[in-house]
């Protein structure tokens, strides 16, 4: 099986250059990589280096133990979105899937390929500043750029590990021996670093030289820029219970009706459509999305060519007549089973070079900041306009309108049927069920019913909400310690 060995040979090679490469603590940044500060006198080359991490992130698969892309499929193993068929051979995704990871068998996870990447962020800012070669508004946008994305970052990595090291220089005497930082003071620097980029980043999608911007409505939505900033400070807000300030960031992208709106549920993924935010564009010719790649399950079943499927739990959360059930999900009877997979993505790999591009795999789109909004304004008292909100989504996928069934629905209900509409609306995208489950103190309650049946038995406890550091960057650095419970 082809795909199977460039799965476990993609692992290994991996494996092989995280264990063999300088650490992030130890990286000097020699004249040849991205985070040489001679890459910043130049536009074309300054522009490059931050283009590289949109890149890393679109050639991940969503299966990817260490690439934050891979957090669709591995968070949703981690959670209840998904179910793995053992068959498959792949030992990482069991462990995730089974809830029973350690400091041995994480190997690098997402902690090592994220620090590296913060590393390039970091280098990134320091030779912006200090250059001298460059075109104003190149320095102005990539300098935003990178502030995004430091924040964009450390966002998984506190909710993935909790407390983690805030690593905002090169500085090697510092980084050797950084402690973890509090997750208040993450959320702190990621709040700063997302308002800087909302002061430096256009309000337009540039083009690839990172000044020019896209025509109205041909725009390529692959760079990040000032609304994607709000949309993910609007989140950012939402994780730290600052229900005010969420509802404002949120409303800030709502408002902007000439850029973007909700889309027929058949153009949510198309590339470049006005639902989207921020994507990534394929990296490969006759690609269009990993998604389609990993997830679209063969008419033989689950196999090494597409080793995991919807969970019943995910299934079940759908309302009878949800046009979501029909449009996103795919399905196939194989020996007397039937398998249901995400089918938000369609395209697969064509043996043809020439053949177009039609989807981006999407990392942030407008129905978030809908269900955002609607759950801060449940959480500060205002249900008429928390149920606008939500009943935006439910209209589109063609459910009964909460305003007309339950107009006066209580505060904790109207909560709980916005988690439920975010957890069928954004399943299997960027872990959003992995994160909501710990944000809202809901894991425990879930997943140790789910554990047992996923794990033969298995019981969850508390801790494994967090992921652990594999046990070499724990050597790496004297003062970090290990995720509590491991």
């Amino acid at each position: 099986m082809i795909c199977k060995r460039i799965f476990i040979w993609t692992l290994i090679f991996a494996s092989f250059l995280l264990s063999n490469c300088k650490k992030l603590v130890e990286i000097d940044g020699p004249a040849t990589s991205v985070s040489s500060k001679n890459v910043y006198n130049n536009d074309a080359t300054a522009v490059g280096a931050i283009t590289s991490l949109y890149v890393n992130l679109s050639k991940g698969s969503p299966l990817d133990p260490q690439e934050l892309s891979g957090l669709s499929g591995i968070a949703g193993l981690s959670a209840d979105e998904l179910d793995y068929y053992s068959g498959a051979g792949y030992s990482t995704l069991a462990v995730y899937y089974q809830n029973s990871l350690n400091s041995q068998n994480i190997y690098s996870g997402f902690w090592g390929t994220t620090y590296q990447r913060l590393y390039v962020v970091n280098a990134a800012l320091e030779g912006l500043e200090s250059s001298t070669g460059l075109t104003t508004i190149v320095k102005q946008y990539l300098t935003g750029e990178a502030h995004f994305m430091r924040a964009f970052y450390y966002f998984y990595l506190v909710n993935l590990y909790g407390d983690v090291p805030l690593v905002t220089s090169t500085d090697y005497t510092i980084n050797a021996v950084i402690k973890r930082s509090a997750k208040a003071d993450v959320y702190n620097q990621i709040v700063t670093d997302l308002k800087a980029a909302q002061n430096l980043l256009s309000d337009s999608y540039l083009s690839g030289d990172g000044k020019t911007s896209y025509p109205i409505g041909s725009e390529e939505r692959v760079r990040p820029n000032k609304w994607a900033a709000t949309a993910l400070l609007a989140r950012t807000y939402l994780f730290m219970e600052q229900w005010t300030n969420a509802d404002i960031q949120a409303s800030v992208v709502l408002a902007n009706t000439s850029e973007f709106q909700l889309e027929s549920l058949d153009k949510v993924f198309l590339k470049n459509n006005r639902e989207a935010i921020w994507q990534l564009q394929p990296t490969q010719l006759g690609f269009n999305t990993q998604e389609a790649q990993w997830f679209a399950i063969q008419p033989e079943g689950p196999s090494g060519y597409s080793p995991v499927y919807l969970s019943s739990e995910l299934l079940k959360d759908f309302e009878k007549g949800d046009r979501r059930k029909v449009n996103w999900i795919g399905s196939v009877n194989a020996n007397g089973t039937t398998y249901y997979y995400p089918y938000k993505y369609k395209v697969k790999r064509s043996s043809l070079t020439d053949v177009p591009v039609t989807e981006y795999s999407t990392v942030m789109r407008l129905a978030e900041l809908y269900l955002i909004r609607a759950e801060s304004r449940a959480q500060l008292g205002n249900r008429t306009d928390a149920i606008s909100d939500v009943d935006q989504i439910r209209n589109r996928a063609g459910l009964p309108l909460v305003k007309d069934i339950n107009p006066n629905i209580s505060q904790e209900d109207l909560i709980n049927l916005i988690l439920k509409e975010k957890r069928v609306e954004l399943f299997i995208e960027w872990g959003h069920r992995w994160l909501d489950l710990k944000r809202t103190n809901k894991i425990d309650e879930v997943m140790s019913k789910v554990t047992p049946k996923k794990s033969n038995g298995g019981v969850w406890k508390s801790y494994q909400q967090y992921y652990p550091i594999n046990t070499y960057e724990l050597q790496s650095n004297p003062n970090l310690a290990q995720t509590i419970g491991y």
